[in-house]
């Protein structure tokens, strides 16, 4: 279903404003070296629920950090109202995931080029049979 204008003008305040505080709390948290971008924020048609895609960069804190992002979602909800209070009358509740998009672009560029071949190197072959 497409969304509507109201649904796209919502998800790109709350991106834009989550991002910030996302980044703000990484770094005043101790993590240097830490980027958390927010490539997408999906509202539902009832404007209840907005569902938030974080690319975090490097990679192997992701799961960690995305654990520790969810169990502040209260905060950070909060933090979203006060910044968001003039434009939105209620607060979406947050719900938070991985954008693994660049990984499978980076897959597919990987096969094209023909650095991950399953003719050529036959291991490949059963890891995507038995995934």
């Amino acid at each position: 279903m497409e969304e509507t204008q109201r649904q796209k003008k919502i998800g790109g305040i709350l991106q834009q404003d989550l991002a910030e505080v996302l980044q703000k709390a990484a770094t005043d948290g101790g993590l240097r070296g830490v980027i958390i971008s927010v490539s997408k924020v999906n509202v539902t048609t009832d404007l209840s629920i907005a569902k938030a895609y974080l690319s975090i960069f490097p990679n192997k804190d992701a799961k960690k950090l995305l654990d520790g992002i969810r169990s502040n979602t209260p905060l950070i909800r909060h933090e979203l109202a006060q910044r968001t209070k003039h434009q939105l009358r209620r607060m979406p509740n947050l719900e938070f995931f991985i954008d693994d998009s660049l990984e499978y672009i980076d897959g597919i560029e990987k096969s094209l080029k023909g650095e991950d071949n399953p003719i050529k190197n036959k291991d490949l072959l059963d890891k995507r049979k038995k995934s």
